[in-house]
């Protein structure tokens, strides 16, 4: 009933959102400045490296912000919706030497293997601290093995005596609301036309010495596409419910562990 629920929720996404909230944030290329966490839930980007120009609908941003504003604008109601979360209505921005970092325990990191971010010593061991002291991070949109080796230089400086492991079905991740069990790859919006998707999807994880999980890891995968493009005609909205879910599943782990 719950996943029946969900799936109708993702085919109506688009309409009960593409009004006046939709036209506020269209073409705005400027992230939010940092604020202090004003709601039970706050989710929280990783802002990293050099300007870009990366996104979608008229928007330029940097690449760790490449699906805002769209992506919250779908996700964070959605998760008002269907939990007893109090969410804010935005996400905030912060770099990994902000001391403000320690008020957002749910960190989304997106575009990591591109490059960009190389932390040095004191940014590693910020992220480090961040980490062991119970924060969550979440990483999504990276693609293909070049990317993933970048990754795997770059998690070695923040946690080199943590290996990244498969995250396995039985892990409470996957079942703490809802079962995703059936591992399905998310595409991102370009996958669906004029780019395939780089190989098969890959659920993986970083745990600390308690067993809870610290980092997850969305390869081949790009939830936030799904979030964006919820109200996306041309997008599959079982593609959308399931990024949904996956989603909350993140959020709740991380507000409970």
């Amino acid at each position: 009933m719950r996943i029946s629920a969900l799936l109708a929720v993702a085919g109506i996404a688009g309409c009960l959102l593409a009004g006046s909230a939709l036209a506020q944030f269209f073409r705005q290329s400027e992230p939010n400045p940092v604020g202090r966490p004003e709601a039970e839930f706050h989710m929280a980007r990783l802002a990293y490296g050099t300007r870009g120009c990366a996104g979608s609908r008229g928007s330029c941003n940097s690449w760790w912000a490449i699906d805002y504003p769209h992506a919250e604008l779908h996700f964070l109601p959605a998760v008002e919706r269907l939990t007893r979360i109090e969410v804010s209505k935005d996400s905030a921005h912060v770099h990994a030497l902000d001391d403000s970092i320690f008020d957002y325990p749910w960190l989304f990191a997106q575009q990591i293997g591109q490059g960009y971010w190389n932390p040095g010593p004191e940014e590693a061991a910020r992220m480090r601290e961040y980490l062991l002291r119970g924060g969550f991070l979440v990483i999504d949109d990276f693609h293909g093995e070049n990317e993933w080796l970048h990754f795997e230089q770059v998690m070695s400086s923040i946690l080199p005596e943590r290996p990244i492991l498969d995250i396995p079905e039985d892990d409470m991740l996957i079942h703490i609301l809802f079962d995703l069990d059936k591992r399905t790859q998310i595409p991102g919006e370009r996958h669906l036309g004029w780019q395939q998707m780089e190989g098969p999807p890959h659920w993986r994880g970083i745990y600390d010495d308690s067993g809870r999980l610290i980092v997850a890891i969305n390869h081949n995968i790009d939830m936030g596409d799904a979030w964006e493009h919820a109200d996306d005609a041309h997008y599959p909205a079982p593609m959308t419910a399931l990024a949904y879910r996956f989603g909350i599943n993140y959020v709740i782990y991380a507000m409970t562990h």
